[in-house]
């Protein structure tokens, strides 16, 4: 069965530094018209509060439900939104794709700025969410991916060798990403 992407708003919640024009969520921003980039006042410095509050605020603003398509600290975002205002997300979120999902609770001092994100909700999610890992990605390790997806009832996908799954990957439009959101969005 064909999927209507037309049918949803697709939010992109980029991590920490936005996602710069060679980041395939840039791509998908001009790939998918009723998609929007979650805007952050300070890209350089998360705060948990201010990055969710724009969350529910676009979310709320959205004219259908939407797809969350989050990236590294995005994807803390989200979670962390979602065990916030869990009325709202089972009501408005259709489905969330999760790549990449940053470890806020790393002990190593890399993640200082990313660990008032922490901890890392749980619990599982009100919505279907398909979690994508690459196996050399350096701010969540495979065990830690799939822990992640099992404990927020989702699926899991292995990209392979992907390194963070960001512009360094230079995944373009990242046609193998498309083929897994449709995947998602098919079962909905």
């Amino acid at each position: 069965m064909a999927v209507d992407f037309s049918s949803f708003d697709f939010l992109v919640i980029p991590g920490r530094e936005n996602a710069p024009a060679e980041h395939w969520q840039s791509h998908w921003l001009g790939a998918f018209p009723n998609s929007s980039r979650l805007i952050q006042s300070d890209w350089s410095r998360p705060e948990v509060g201010a990055w969710t509050a724009r969350l529910d605020a676009a979310v709320v603003s959205a004219p259908r439900r939407v797809v969350l398509v989050a990236h590294s600290v995005g994807v803390a975002t989200a979670l962390r939104w979602t065990v916030a205002q869990p009325e709202r997300a089972r009501a408005k979120v259709a489905a969330a794709f999760l790549v990449a999902p940053t470890n806020v609770d790393d002990p190593d001092p890399s993640f200082d700025l990313v660990r008032n994100f922490g901890p890392m909700p749980r619990s599982p999610l009100p919505y279907p969410a398909l979690v994508l890992s690459s196996r050399d990605d350096p701010r969540v390790a495979p065990a830690q991916a799939v822990a992640f997806a099992q404990a927020w009832g989702a699926d899991l996908a292995d990209v392979g060798e992907l390194g963070h799954i960001g512009s360094a990957a230079r995944l373009g439009l990242w046609p193998a990403g498309l083929v897994l959101l449709g995947g998602l969005l098919a079962r909905l």
